[in-house]
């Protein structure tokens, strides 16, 4: 399946971006970062995003529209989250939004089921969990906002690395960390779709930079030792192929080994106007927060339970249906490349 870049695609993340501010991440003691909704008072609704670390810009631009929406709606708005991704890195923070008897929660898992005991605790408690992003075991959590299908991401990065490198030779993948499940899911079925529609192409190694620039960065150079005759690599997390570029750019693989994935336009634009790199795909980060604040507010509000069918208004966004196991879809990948990279700014 090729996703293509789509009118009605473009326009709707323009909309958003065009009124997106992003909301920078981090403190002191590298456990908290929190904004005032503008609601206020005990009937304001609390929502707490919990991405799976600060300081990563992803998470920074997909916060910042779940901030917008918790303000469109009155509510109050708190980030939280630990510096480094890992399995339960998550727990203590969720632990403490029960304790503190947050309304709702809303959360991109670093691990299926690492986080589950302490969720269900906070659900027991009166707490709405949302997932957005990276799932937990569907069994505990409410609903999953789902930025796309696995199929729709994976089958976009298999048709740009294709396009690339004329549908033959090695490639590798720079993947986040190991236990993560949008990752995981979205490399079985590239791995699934290389086998079947291209044949002459050959997945050589599947590598993990944990969502660590540096880590990622050492990663890419590797892959490159490791694999002398690499034709591509694809990277379908913000942070690798923001590092995996980086390396590229001032290494002789430029021009030669081609890389693709999942970025953010500021991430990605200087590598894109140098020829690093030529297309790369995401959705609106922003988006995919803003969706996610009002399906948590739909939620504490009881506006819907998580049923298939169940269906809710997010502010600008429009109107969204529950799917089954309790997920809700945000839409199709967009691609970015240097004929409308310039339109974008998130």
């Amino acid at each position: 399946m090729i996703i293509k870049n789509n009118r009605f695609a473009a326009l709707a993340v323009m909309a958003l971006v065009a009124s997106l501010g992003l909301a920078g991440c981090g403190s002191d003691d590298s456990s908290t970062a929190s904004g005032d909704g503008g609601g206020g008072g005990g009937d304001a609704t609390t929502v707490t995003f919990l991405p799976k670390n600060l300081g990563n810009p992803y998470f920074d631009t997909s916060d910042a529209g779940g901030e917008k929406a918790v303000k469109e709606f009155g509510g109050t708005y708190a980030e939280v989250g630990p510096d480094a991704a890992g399995p339960d890195a998550q727990v203590s923070f969720i632990d403490t939004a029960a304790q503190q008897g947050v309304d709702a929660l809303v959360i991109s898992a670093n691990d299926p089921k690492a986080l589950c005991d302490s969720i269900n605790a906070a659900r027991d408690a009166g707490t709405k969990v949302v997932t957005f992003d990276s799932d937990t075991d569907p069994s505990c959590r409410d609903l999953f906002i789902n930025q796309a299908t696995a199929e729709g991401i994976a089958n976009v990065e298999v048709d740009m690395i294709a396009e690339q490198i004329g549908d033959a030779g090695e490639i590798a993948i720079l993947s986040a960390a190991a236990n993560a499940t949008n990752q995981n899911a979205w490399i079985e079925t590239m791995k699934a779709t290389l086998e079947a529609d291209h044949p002459d192409i050959k997945l050589v190694d599947v590598v993990y930079g944990d969502d660590d620039d540096q880590k990622s960065f050492d990663a890419t150079a590797a892959l490159l030792a490791d694999h002398p005759d690499l034709k591509g690599i694809i990277s379908p997390t913000t942070v690798g192929i923001a590092a995996a570029a980086r390396y590229l750019s001032t290494s002789d693989a430029k021009g030669k080994v081609a890389l693709t994935g999942l970025g953010t336009p500021n991430q990605m634009r200087d590598y894109v106007e140098d020829g690093t790199v030529t297309e790369f795909a995401l959705w609106n980060p922003g988006d995919l927060g803003y969706l996610a604040a009002y399906a948590a507010k739909a939620l504490v509000d009881g506006d819907i339970t998580g049923k298939e069918g169940d269906s809710f208004t997010a502010g600008d966004l429009g109107d969204f249906t529950v799917g089954a196991d309790a997920t809700v879809l945000l839409g199709e990948p967009f691609r970015f490349n240097k004929d409308n990279i310039a339109d974008f700014n998130f």
